[in-house]
């Protein structure tokens, strides 16, 4: 923070925490009047509609009783038929700004410069999103104190900070490079010492093998009750507790919890628990991560019931990339298929594959080198070019890929369009999907939206579905269970401030359990006697990019 001049040095600011409870830590008021008139500033408090407060940070020394009076009394001097964002009286001057069903306050004496106080209004209810998903009390309450740290970054007794957001936000992190130098110093003094204690429990425990060998006493520590077998003891000890400390440990895989799996996901710190997962990957241990509440950027992935795998099971995945213009036009389009074969009994290895191919977009089809491309061609059946080899056991093998390129509109599976209109100093948003392969499912579709930082929340008009908002990454995220047939269309509209280029990229993600290729299985026979083989087949249709630039 910049320092201070000396008419600007008085008496430490003091804060009081209203909770639903009423808890509060009262502050001395004697020289209440006196540090007034010098201040400019007084007390910024997030109040109801109803003038409780719910969070209030003093500059001055100030009761509980005192602040909660002037904030009781501050709804009771509103004029509604008046637009001003200020109101005054015999001692004092609030300038507010609504924030949903909140207020804003900040309490200022009446000599203060009212396009200042605006001015820090403005930076006090841009910091309140940074803390906070929802403008609401319960949200409010919880990040109570962080909102405080960033209300002491605005103003020092009294004074406005020349600080902007972003420094607030470095500031309030508190990121030190002398505590990363020594953190770092740290982890590599414990490396040390563990790769000195392996080394000495290695030289004891050879120095036991020895010792037995030759029919001696090994050396023992010093101390109380020292001897061979206690030295060779402690020893060995050591020994098995680093040996067992670096075998793998086998953790069991999560369980999948029964029901929904649209609980609803709060951040983390992401780069602590990284770090935290890496360290423990360096040291040995296996760590099995998990993906409750965690989606991918690239790859939209679902939690499915366990599929009732048979001797031969067949994996077939697609994945798309594309790229559109927000004016509809589509840039590129590329998508991937393979049909994945796992075989789990010896006896099923000699087999043939039936692939039903009912494509009609011009997809280019190549077989694994060992797969008899002219049988394929010919009967669309995959077979080893020697029949008398066998496919590989419990291992994955890809037998048959596709590829298709294209920048034909007609066939991207789920367009959608975005149309920002300035109105004024905001922006109304209308965002539409629509469903253009009926033959389609699309699950767990998330069409994701970049907002402009700093502005609040959206306010939501018209939707089909669910939205999610996120302030720290300001995004708007568009939730739909399901796009098929019958939902093949909707549209969200919502209003926010910004200009229309705040709004793109869009991204969208889903999966389905019907490829977009149309390439599937029929049966499967032995190469000998062509019988019937029973077959279980698994399907996947993910994204791995696609965005409206």
């Amino acid at each position: 923070m910049m320092p201070l001049p000396p008419e600007r040095r008085g008496s430490p600011p003091s804060c009081t925490r209203v909770g639903s409870r009423g808890d509060a830590v009262p502050s001395s008021s004697s020289r209440e009047l006196a540090a007034a008139a010098a201040m400019v500033l007084l007390a910024a408090a997030v109040c109801t509609k109803a003038g409780k407060a719910i969070v209030s940070r003093q500059f001055v020394e100030m009761t509980r009783t005192r602040i909660e009076g002037l904030l009781a009394a501050f709804p009771k001097l509103m004029n509604t038929g008046k637009q001003h964002t200020f109101v005054e009286t015999e001692s004092v001057r609030y300038v507010y700004q609504p924030l949903e069903k909140l207020y804003m306050v900040l309490i200022t004496t009446k000599n203060s410069n009212i396009l200042e106080d605006l001015e820090t209004l403005r930076l006090f209810s841009r910091v309140i999103p940074e803390y906070c998903r929802a403008l609401e009390e319960t949200e409010i309450a919880e990040h109570c104190f962080d909102l405080i740290f960033a209300f002491d970054e605005i103003v020092a007794l009294g004074y406005r900070e020349n600080v902007n957001l972003a420094q607030i936000r470095t500031f309030t992190e508190m990121d030190s490079h002398e505590e990363k130098v020594f953190r770092a110093v740290r982890e590599t003094q414990e490396r040390e010492a563990k790769a000195e204690m392996r080394r000495k429990a290695k030289e004891l425990q050879q120095a036991r093998r020895e010792a037995e060998r030759r029919g001696t006493k090994a050396p023992g520590f010093g101390g109380f009750g020292n001897s061979a077998a206690s030295g060779g003891t402690l020893a060995a000890m050591i020994t098995e507790t680093i040996i067992e400390s670096e075998k793998p440990k086998i953790t069991p895989a999560p369980m999948r919890p029964s029901g929904s799996n649209k609980a609803l996901k709060l951040g983390t710190k992401g780069k602590e628990v990284d770090n935290f997962v890496d360290k423990l990957k360096s040291e040995g241990e296996n760590i099995v991560a998990s993906s409750v509440g965690k989606r991918s950027s690239n790859t939209a992935a679902v939690l499915a019931p366990p599929i009732n795998m048979e001797s031969v099971h067949m994996k077939i995945e697609e994945k798309i990339s594309l790229t559109c213009g927000r004016d509809g036009g589509l840039q590129n389009m590329e998508l991937h298929g393979m049909i994945m074969l796992r075989i789990l009994d010896e006896k099923f290895a000699r087999i043939c594959i039936h692939v039903e191919n009912e494509d009609k977009k011009g997809v280019q089809l190549q077989t694994h080198p060992n797969v008899d491309k002219k049988l394929f061609m010919s009967e669309s059946v995959i077979g080893l070019k020697n029949p008398d080899k066998s496919f590989p056991i419990n291992s994955d093998v890809g037998v048959l890929k596709w590829r298709l390129q294209t920048t034909e509109e007609s066939l991207i599976p789920l367009t959608i369009n975005c149309w920002p209109s300035e109105s004024g100093s905001s922006c109304d948003v209308n965002i539409e999907y629509e469903l253009q392969e009926d033959s389609l499912e699309l699950n767990d579709v998330v069409i994701a939206i970049p907002l402009p930082s700093g502005v609040g929340a959206p306010i939501i008009g018209e939707i089909n579905g669910e939205y999610r908002h996120d302030s720290r990454k300001n995004l708007l995220e568009w939730c739909l269970p399901v796009v098929d047939a019958k939902n093949k269309s909707g549209s969200l509209e919502f209003s926010i401030a910004g200009r229309p280029n705040d709004f793109f990229p869009v991204h969208v993600s889903f999966v389905s359990k019907k490829n977009f290729c149309n390439i599937q299985v029929s049966k499967v026979t032995q190469v000998d006697g062509n019988s019937p083989v029973r077959f279980s087949t698994e399907t996947t249709f993910l994204v791995d990019k696609y965005e409206i630039l």
